[in-house]
């Protein structure tokens, strides 16, 4: 950090110039030093931690719950050799740290909304793919937490995309989003309907939004009407899966819920909202309906 200023000193211009060798002299180290920082200012060290650090700050800009630990896995995942203690210095001397790392008390202030609230807590649609609501649930297993990002469509309560992962990570919710759009068929102006967790707010998330031209929504904040319709997916979940008993493995909580929702939520429990009718019967039966009208 002295050898910018030997050479400041050292400067025709400068008002009080100092000789080279009495600058160092004078500072503790060796001309030969100085003159070997003056043919490479920069080290290949220095240039790698820059690299570093841009990829650091990409990865914690896409989803800000990230730590150091999961910062060292997306760059471990970009292509970068280096160590987890590294990672945790080159974080720690930028400020790199998670949303939940740091608490100022007993509740987190929620982040700011990334789209305007186009529902107003109107959970309805009259036809499939308008209105999309999603979340993330989480339960523990022997190995550690398991967390599912499910989309349902309000027309009919299907369960239309959904991921599950060892890691609340950003690529959860697009994942989720992404076999949705798949399932459905790519249609347009869907309004996706969120909370304000930060996965709904990535940068990756919002990418894939606009990638298929679907509407992003926000409730508010503490707004407990804004997820409830949700949430009754999620405790009809946790009463017929999650707390049947204990959990093993991820693998084994994973494959259960996916038999849940793909063979009793959707094929086999009816629901008093859709006549007595299931999720898929409700939709074969009114687009059969619309058909007929057509």
């Amino acid at each position: 950090m002295m050898y910018p200023l030997v050479r400041d000193l050292a400067a025709k211009d400068a008002p009080l110039r100092v000789p080279i060798t009495v600058a160092c002299r004078v500072l503790g180290f060796s001309p030969q030093a100085f003159h070997k920082w003056v043919k490479n200012p920069v080290s290949a060290r220095d240039w790698d931690e820059a690299h570093l650090i841009n990829a650091a700050f990409d990865a914690h800009v896409d989803d800000p719950t990230f730590g150091y630990r999961f910062i060292s896995d997306e760059l471990a995942e970009a292509g970068f050799i280096v160590s987890e203690r590294r990672v945790w210095r080159l974080c720690s001397q930028q400020r790199l740290w998670s949303v939940f790392a740091k608490k100022k008390g007993k509740y987190r202030k929620a982040g700011p909304p990334a789209h305007d609230d186009h529902v107003k807590r109107n959970f309805t649609a009259t036809a499939p793919n308008r209105l999309w609501l999603t979340d993330i649930t989480e339960h523990k297993t022997s190995e550690g937490k398991v967390y599912l990002c499910a989309i349902k469509d309000v027309f009919s309560n299907r369960i239309v995309g959904y991921s599950i992962d060892s890691r609340m990570k950003a690529r959860l919710a697009v994942d989720a989003l992404q076999m949705a759009v798949t399932h459905r068929g790519n249609p347009p102006g869907v309004v996706v309907h969120s909370d304000r967790g930060s996965q709904f707010r990535s940068r990756k998330f919002l990418r894939k939004l606009t990638e298929h031209g679907l509407t992003g929504s926000m409730g508010q904040v503490g707004a407990c009407a804004d997820n409830a319709a949700m949430e009754s997916f999620f405790a009809l979940l946790q009463k017929n899966v999650l707390n049947q008993r204990s959990w093993a493995t991820r693998d084994e909580l994973r494959l259960a819920m996916i038999h849940w929702i793909e063979r009793t939520y959707h094929r086999r429990r009816r629901q008093r909202r859709l006549g007595k009718l299931t999720p898929i019967e409700f939709e074969t039966i009114m687009k059969g309906a619309v058909a007929l009208a057509a």
